[in-house]
């Protein structure tokens, strides 16, 4: 299983809200990450730093197409956009990949 990081900023003010949408997070855009192959999903704060990491099960450029041609994945990144700040990658359409340089099984 191939393992995915991926990182963006919280606008300012706007922590709390970002916590509420993810504790709503819609069945619609579950079953994307689903259908993705995405397991083991978390993500962290740390002040105005945002931190992701799952895992992917059919592995990483899978899990990115799926969510690059969803339109529910776009409507989620258009519904995040006035509370977090989250280039996407130019090549896959999904977020920035972070480069790995230390595993500890």
């Amino acid at each position: 299983m191939e393992k995915y990081a991926w990182r963006a900023k919280l606008k300012e003010g706007k922590r709390e809200e970002y916590i509420r949408r993810h504790d709503e997070i819609w069945q619609k855009m579950k079953d994307v990450l689903s259908a993705a192959g995405i397991k083991n999903y978390s993500i962290w704060l740390d002040g105005d730093d945002i931190f992701g990491y799952y895992e992917c099960e059919k592995g990483v450029n899978f899990a990115a197409k799926v969510q690059s041609e969803s339109e529910i994945v776009k409507k989620w990144n258009e519904y995040m956009k006035d509370v977090m700040d989250m280039p996407l990658d130019k090549e896959t359409g999904a977020q920035p990949h972070l480069v790995r340089v230390f595993d500890f099984n």
